[in-house]
């Protein structure tokens, strides 16, 4: 179970680099999407909002199925 919960924390962090990254170089508004990167990155609640707003569809369904998946992992991880 442990190299599980690994593998989804990885995925996890890399969708939410990915996001970050995504935003920083959306060219809508390129100077607003830049800062939402940077408080992505920090705060990460904000990051499948933001990308989802953004078009980053992929990215933030990724994000949202390995921070659960990850979740229910660590709730059957205690048993």
């Amino acid at each position: 179970m442990g190299i599980a919960l690994a593998a989804l924390l990885a995925v996890f962090a890399c969708a939410h680099t990915a996001i970050a990254i995504g935003l920083a170089r959306s060219r809508a508004d390129g100077h607003v999407l830049r800062a939402r990167a940077l408080v992505a990155l920090l705060v990460p609640p904000l990051a499948p909002w933001w990308a989802w707003q953004a078009g980053l569809r992929a990215r933030t369904i990724v994000w949202g199925a390995a921070l659960g998946l990850y979740a229910i992992g660590v709730a059957f991880s205690g048993r």
